[in-house]
């Protein structure tokens, strides 16, 4: 499009603009690998008819990388890449399954190229150890590639990450490096995405966890609720400590009873609900509650830290700490 007289254009992919990083200088085959990664705004047409919510949409960010490398550093790349999004799933609680989707009808590229990339892929899949399944013939036209499919709380799967092999665009862009014989050879380029659409993993996210998010991911922690208006000043030093250490916390300050604001905050979510009276000034203690009901009295503001601060360092899915 037009605008001031400039011409202006969007990108479907952002893997252009990791060629052009790399074309940017001369490289030798002693800086491999290369691991160039960005969050990218790209923009695909998407029918009308099958948009929907954040999960299809028409511009979304993705975590892209594109990592150059020799043919002999295929397997530890793609091993590093795997662990990386096993470990990016499991820590959202997320199982996966992985599958090999090899060359199609129309390709591009010579058979040793496919043989060398296809092979590769099989040999760092084989020695993961994990389960996958082969989809012959369903790769992409320029390259083998791995895709992760994640499953959420409902049993769906979604297919999220995608480990490419591509032998397309680093010769399109002419990019090359300087090898052992002091020749010029074609770079192995690796893109991997392991979130796909951010947009949509965080709408699979809040569909998987129902909106109840682990504490460490929680938008808001913790609320503090004084039972009456001469509580403020405690309940707003409470506050303060907290914040403190780290911990994202609010105050419902609000004249409604108390058990209408322990209502409102289990309807929005917070993972720990602090309710301060006269008997928690006195002793400068916390009535902890949790979402799921479990209430522990007296805790010190030392120990809420301790715990909170350790439950969240672990990004653990669970809240058993004022059990």
């Amino acid at each position: 499009t037009m605008v001031d007289e400039d011409d202006y254009a969007i990108k479907p992919m952002n893997c252009p603009g990791g060629m052009l990083l790399y074309g940017n200088r001369p490289h030798s085959y002693r800086e491999f690998p290369i691991r160039a990664a960005e969050i990218g705004l790209v923009h695909r047409h998407e029918l009308s008819g099958v948009l929907a919510g954040l999960f299809r949409v028409r511009a979304f960010h993705q975590d892209d990388a594109h990592i150059f490398m020799t043919p002999n550093q295929i397997r530890a790349e793609i091993l590093g890449v795997l662990q990386l999004a096993e470990r990016v799933y499991r820590t959202f609680g997320l199982d996966f399954r992985l599958e090999l989707s090899t060359r199609p009808e129309k390709s591009i590229g010579t058979d040793e190229q496919w043989e060398v990339a296809t092979e590769g892929l099989r040999g760092a899949l084989d020695a993961y150890g994990l389960e996958y399944r082969l989809n012959e013939g369903d790769g992409a036209f320029y390259g083998p590639k791995i895709d992760l499919h994640i499953m959420d709380a409902l049993k769906r799967t979604w297919q999220c990450g995608t480990i490419q092999l591509d032998m397309s665009l680093p010769e399109r862009f002419d990019l090359s490096y300087i090898a052992q014989d002091n020749e010029k050879h074609r770079p192995i380029m690796i893109h991997r995405t392991i979130l796909g659409s951010i947009e949509r993993f965080l709408g699979i996210l809040i569909e998987h966890f129902a909106g109840k998010f682990p504490l460490w991911m929680a938008p808001v922690q913790a609320v503090a609720l004084p039972i009456n208006d001469e509580l403020i000043p405690y309940a707003l030093e409470v506050k303060g400590v907290m914040e403190r250490t780290g911990l994202r916390m609010e105050i419902d300050s609000r004249t409604e009873s108390l058990n209408k604001k322990i209502r409102a905050a289990q309807l929005a979510n917070i993972p720990l609900i602090l309710t301060i009276g006269a008997k928690e000034q006195a002793s400068n203690t916390l009535s902890v509650r949790t979402l799921d009901g479990n209430v522990k009295m007296g805790v010190s503001q030392d120990e809420f830290i301790e715990a909170v601060s350790t439950n969240i360092e672990k990004r653990e899915l669970d809240l058993e700490l004022f059990q």
